[in-house]
């Protein structure tokens, strides 16, 4: 598997070059999340998946 892309740092990451990152990438479909720690292992989701966690977790209610 490939990991190119244009991948960018979490903001909550710090100013370091650590391996200590949550880094987001796009398609014109999905979404693709990664830790810098673990390049090759990638999560992909959709816009509106991702939306539904994110809201979720700002509400503070289970999926």
């Amino acid at each position: 598997m490939t990991t190119s892309g244009n991948w960018q740092k979490s903001s909550f990451s710090g100013g370091s070059d650590g391996n200590n990152c949550l880094e987001l990438t796009s398609t014109t479909a999905t979404f693709r999340l990664r830790e810098s720690d673990s390049p090759t292992t990638i999560l992909t989701t959709t816009p509106a998946a991702l939306a539904h966690l994110l809201a979720d977790i700002r509400n503070n209610t289970p999926s």
